[in-house]
């Protein structure tokens, strides 16, 4: 006998209240495995597909594409023979947690195709195996290729030489590199002869402008910049990186450095590491730092758990980390929550000045501009100095310019004390 089982928004992390259905993978007569994803979800963080805790027939879709619900709430019934569910919803809602990767997207007018609508998971095993998937026969709804395509096609002893290798693709982004190119919105023309286009905002993009509109609107915004010169930590990184990286298996970025400095000046100014909360302030006693990572698409903003207690050697790797899980396309939620100061590495792409938008609801941001060979003044004389600028946007609810200059001043002095016998660990 037949039992119709729900499927329901998981609770994906601690903050999150609900989500919106972007897409449906699985329609009402389709054959469901157990774990296979059935549709994708848009959170304010993250894309993310929601994996079937069951299997079966899937029977009934009951909230449709583009429809926002809270957690808890039944999306679609599923028949199945066993009344046997999956082991435990975490495992579920880890799966569900994946960071949704950029993706190719071309459907047809009315929906039909998926051809080359990829899941994080068919990204991952493609990078894996050096699989190009315009090569490959997709079998899933609307010729969509799942993972077990790719494993076919990998089974047939295709020869290398018919890959492609991704980690030469080439990708702009700022600082935490994606394994390939960022998908480019859709744009939509409007009638011949008006002289303008239309894009399509996606739910990640929505999310980001009520962010931002929130942080601008609700936060008085101030900012402040400073000038660090960093000759001595060019000369220590370019030092240590060739070692470092035959010893760990990772690049020594300067934005490991520049957290290093962050962590060490919050711990003497405490209140950078704060919120507003009405008729409190909340200074958080963790220190979690934010990395805000943008490609031509969306940004999103990882965080470095308890980055206080962690060497230079130790940030390096996790940034990495994140690179890596990024690449994969498993940055899950709970990598984006927690976050209590947020870093921006926007040097990355030539920046020298930066005012960027705070966080919400944290109570600061700073940003690492671009390292520049400039002249400076030296005991009265003239020297070429690597600079580099500092550039930090502030509550001013909860912070003044002293406190935040004192702050600024703080980082500077770290960075402009590393030297070549600096340690690593």
């Amino acid at each position: 006998m037949k039992v119709e089982k729900e499927i329901v928004i998981p609770q994906l992390a601690e903050s999150l209240v609900s989500a919106t259905i972007d897409k449906w993978l699985k329609q009402p007569g389709d054959h469901v495995d157990l774990y296979e994803p059935i549709c994708e979800l848009i959170t304010d963080k993250v894309s993310a597909e929601l994996p079937s805790t069951v299997s079966g027939t899937l029977t009934k879709i009951v909230v449709g594409s583009g429809e926002t619900v809270p957690v808890g709430t039944v999306v679609c019934y599923i028949a199945t023979e066993s009344d046997e569910a999956a082991p435990a919803a975490s495992t579920a809602s880890t799966a569900a947690g994946r960071y949704d990767g950029p993706s190719t997207e071309a459907t047809e007018e009315g929906g039909g195709s998926m051809r080359n609508r990829y899941s994080p998971a068919v990204q991952t095993l493609a990078a894996e195996h050096g699989v190009r998937l315009a090569d490959v026969t997709g079998t899933g709804m609307g010729g969509r290729i799942t993972r077990k395509d790719v494993l076919a096609y990998v089974a047939a002893g295709v020869p290398n030489e018919s890959r492609v290798d991704i980690s030469k693709a080439d990708v702009r982004s700022s600082g935490l590199h994606l394994a390939e190119t960022p998908r480019i919105p859709t744009v939509q023309p409007t009638e011949q002869g008006r002289g303008e286009d239309y894009i399509d905002v996606t739910p990640i993009r929505g999310a980001i402008a009520r962010n931002m509109k929130q942080s601008v609107t609700e936060i008085p915004h101030g900012w402040m910049m400073i000038e660090v010169d960093v000759t001595n930590l060019v000369a220590l990184r370019n030092k240590l990186k060739d070692e470092f990286m035959k010893r760990e298996g990772v690049n020594l970025t300067y934005l490991a450095f520049v957290l290093k400095a962050v962590v060490n000046a919050i711990k003497d100014f405490p209140i950078i590491n704060s919120m507003w909360a009405a008729d409190k302030i909340i200074v958080k006693r963790d220190i979690n730092i934010s990395l805000a990572v943008g490609t031509e698409e969306s940004v999103a903003t990882p965080v470095i758990k308890n980055a206080d207690h962690k060497t230079i050697a130790g940030l390096a790797k996790e940034i990495d980390d994140l690179a890596r899980r990024g690449r994969e396309g498993k940055l899950t939620l709970s990598d984006m929550q927690g976050g209590t100061f947020t870093v921006n590495n926007t040097g990355s792409f030539g920046s020298i000045i930066t005012n960027p938008i705070i966080n919400y609801p944290q109570a600061a941001i700073l940003t690492f501009e671009s390292i520049v060979k400039r002249p400076v003044v030296i005991n009265d004389m003239i020297a070429i100095r690597s600079i580099a600028n500092m550039c930090f946007s502030l509550d001013h609810r909860i912070l003044d310019g002293i406190i935040c200059g004192r702050f600024l001043q703080r980082v500077k002095e770290t960075l402009e004390s590393f030297n070549t016998d600096t340690k690593l660990y």
